[in-house]
């Protein structure tokens, strides 16, 4: 293995993020010749294939799986020792991709990542958000190097770390009958007009669960973003579950009701989500330390069982 070049790694990690040589050569300032001159040879030295070829496209396959996240590991630590080498006390720099549930992306961005921008201008930060099941799939297909979901995830290969508590909302129109009442039992919910997440989303999970402890009612929108939901029971179109910060403005200006619900459990758990083979490098750790609790504080990481934004000085 030692005939392995840091170029053909960069190669291959790129084509496997852009998913084609072109993409890789146009990020790297290659040519496409020279691109694929190098995955060709990297993949001779390795003695398999990485990629399964279809229609211009290249697709990681099992080897390629295995070998992605040993090569970026490979490049941060040379990067991590040229650093030290170059300029020891120097700010952090690099590249970081984040993935984040909806609720976080949309309504907590600032407080999970405001800290971290301010103490390393140097870092450059992208940001993909989508519902919590999308982006426990970039983190385990190493799209994105952490991820911020809702709810658990149901998976071996990946590591949980606690980050904070959220709590969903019943919301209603303001004018909707069960707005007037001071004191709300399960019964009143009977025959009720829901709009729900989509599926995949752990905010539709935890809807689900919670409307199995209240009698029958009717799904009569799906929207696939919070906001959506929200101008949509402001509009008087039916009561829905959202995440508190999700409609804490719209319920200080009387736009919407949010109803009292004692009887239900509507807390969940946000939490920092990493594939356990991912390296920590400096940089990877730096945000953890930044977005964790103090260690005095922390609970034990668990086992999981159960719109690009980029940010640079």
């Amino acid at each position: 293995m030692i005939g392995i070049s840091p170029r053909q790694l960069e190669v291959f990690v790129a084509i496997a993020s852009g998913g084609s040589v072109r993409a890789a050569s146009e990020q790297l300032h290659l040519s496409q010749p020279a691109a694929s001159m190098a995955l060709a040879e990297l993949e001779r030295l390795l003695g398999a294939p990485l990629f399964d070829r279809s229609q211009r496209r290249l697709h990681l396959n099992a080897n390629g799986r295995r070998t992605l996240p040993l090569a970026r590991e490979v490049l941060e630590r040379m990067r991590e020792l040229g650093n030290q080498l170059a300029a020891p006390s120097e700010l952090l720099s690099g590249e970081l991709r984040l993935g984040a549930s909806n609720t976080v992306g949309n309504y907590l961005v600032g407080d999970l990542l405001g800290g971290f921008v301010n103490a390393h201008p140097q870092v450059a930060l992208k940001l993909h958000v989508d519902n919590s099941a999308a982006i426990v799939a970039s983190v385990l297909d190493y799209s994105v190097d952490l991820g911020c979901i809702e709810g658990p995830a149901a998976h071996p290969d990946l590591e949980l770390l606690p980050w904070r508590e959220d709590e969903l909302r019943i919301c209603a129109p303001t004018t909707h009958p069960l707005a007037q009442r001071r004191r709300l039992q399960r019964e009143d919910f009977a025959g009720a007009r829901w709009i729900l997440r989509e599926t995949g989303s752990a905010t539709r999970s935890q809807t689900e669960r919670a409307l199995a402890a209240l009698p029958a009612g009717e799904t009569v929108l799906e929207l696939d973003q919070s906001e959506a939901i929200k101008q949509a029971v402001i509009a008087g179109l039916g009561l829905a579950m959202l995440p508190a910060v999700a409609v804490a403005d719209a319920h200080v200006a009387g736009r919407l009701a949010v109803l009292r619900t004692p009887f239900l459990s509507l807390k969940r758990p946000l939490s920092l989500v990493l594939h356990r083979r991912r390296y920590r490098s400096a940089l990877l750790q730096a945000f953890l330390d930044s977005v964790q609790p103090p260690r005095s504080s922390r609970t034990e990481p668990t086992t999981a069982t159960a719109t690009t934004l980029k940010t640079k000085s």
